[in-house]
This record gives C-alpha cells, sequence and structure tokens, in this order.
C-alpha cells in the first residue's frame, strides 16, 4: 500500500466561503471548496461533460455543475441528479497552520 502524499494546493486564507477555487496537483484538476467550516478537494471535471466544475456553485455542501445543472455531493462526489450518473474523485484533505494540503494519490 503507498504512502499518502500531500502536496500544498492553496492557502487557506486564499479560499472564499463557497467560492470554488481551481488548482492543478501533479497534472490533476481539482476544485477546492470551503463551506460549512471544512475544506473539500474535488476533481475539477464533470462526470457528464469535459465541463470545470470550479465555474459552478457551491449549495449544501455540494457542487453544481453549470452547463447542464447535476450537483455532486463534495464529501463523496456522487452526482444528486441527472444527467451526471457517475461520481468524481475526491481527496482528502489536510490543514495545517494556512497551508492547505491535497492528496491526489488517493481518491476516495
Amino acid at each position: 500500500m503507498s504512502e499518502t502524499l500531500y502536496v500544498r494546493a492553496a492557502a487557506l486564507s486564499d479560499l472564499e466561503e463557497d467560492t470554488p477555487k481551481r488548482v492543478e496537483i501533479d497534472g490533476v484538476p481539482v476544485s477546492l471548496v470551503r463551506t460549512e467550516g471544512e475544506v473539500f478537494a474535488i476533481n475539477d471535471i464533470c462526470s457528464h461533460a469535459n465541463v470545470s466544475l470550479s465555474e459552478g456553485e457551491v449549495e449544501d455542501c455540494a457542487i453544481e455543475c453549470w452547463l447542464h445543472g447535476s450537483s455532486f455531493d463534495l464529501r463523496t462526489g456522487k452526482p444528486s441528479g441527472l444527467p451526471a450518473t457517475r461520481p468524481v474523485p475526491v481527496y482528502p484533505v489536510k490543514i495545517e497552520g494556512d497551508d492547505v494540503l491535497v492528496s491526489v494519490t488517493q481518491e476516495s
């Protein structure tokens, strides 16, 4: 089993509440979302269409794809409605001081 490698993705102070921020970690597009007192990392590409999720709205711990309206749970990556049927990967997050650390080596 491989060790979980965390990489600094952003400064916590740079993340606005309910405003997704797109970052790239080791070539993986990731949307960082600060909401409900937590920070989540979810793959930035919608599983239904090749669209950036970080351009969508955040509400009730979910991110909505702006193109077709599918929402994905930030905790699990599971879609809550059509047209998306496949989940998107979510990644573990650690906060150390003002650093947001994300591991894209281990999907949950």
